[in-house]
């Protein structure tokens, strides 16, 4: 009989390609910190074959000095991706070189809008994620709220797509009143999908009813 092999996508939005990049390749597996060059080693024969493990040895070639031109000859993706990826391992490279004491604002922020998790970064630094986190929030780097209009302006939209980015200077939406926070299901997994969406849905509904303004969170 059939079987269910794959939900085959994610989706993840950001203002720069390496920042939705990052974010996807964090939502498919909880154990990826982002676009990793160490956790596959390079082999030119992998990088022929199109998986679901392939950006890794993407990452590893890219660490190990292979050009954009020579991976597209072996992986015959498209340049404009494979210089997205670059632009993120020549950044994990250079945050390598840094101590957590000496890492500024800037180089903090830029890390951020190319997508880098708090995480991600403190390993590359050696440090942790709370120490991360919190000279973050001392530079006073937090991520915007922003909004897709989903209608494409054809009519005033009600439900929008809101995202967080480190990408802008302002949010496109205030929550200066309270809010009910309800957290969705996350990622997509074989045997449990439409239903747990529902289960949020319906929780949202009923806290409508009890006229509580609400906010949905994914991960």
């Amino acid at each position: 009989g059939s079987s269910m092999k794959s939900v085959g996508e994610v989706m993840a939005i950001g203002r720069k390609f390496e920042e939705a990049f990052q974010k996807a390749l964090r939502m498919v597996d909880e154990t990826v910190i982002g676009f990793d060059p160490y956790l596959k080693e390079v082999n030119d024969e992998e990088l022929k074959e199109p998986t679901d493990k392939r950006m890794f040895v993407v990452a590893a070639a890219l660490r190990n000095n292979y050009s954009v031109d020579r991976l597209y000859n072996l992986t015959k993706i498209d340049r404009w991706f494979l210089q997205k990826m670059k632009n993120v391992v020549d950044y994990n490279t250079l945050l390598e070189s840094i101590a957590q004491v000496n890492l500024t604002k800037s180089v903090l922020l830029r890390a951020k809008q190319i997508g880098f998790s708090d995480k991600q970064i403190a390993v590359a630094v050696k440090s942790t994620e709370l120490a991360i986190r919190k000279q973050r929030r001392d530079f006073n780097i937090t991520p915007y709220v922003k909004q897709i209009d989903t209608v494409a302006a054809e009519w005033p939209a009600t439900t929008n797509y809101l995202y967080l980015t480190y990408n802008a200077s302002s949010h496109d939406l205030e929550f200066s009143e309270e809010h009910t926070m309800v957290i969705g299901s996350g990622v997509y997994r074989i045997g449990s999908s439409v239903e747990f969406d529902w289960c949020a849905v319906g929780c949202l509904r009923e806290l409508r009813k009890l006229n509580k303004k609400t906010i949905m969170v994914n991960y």
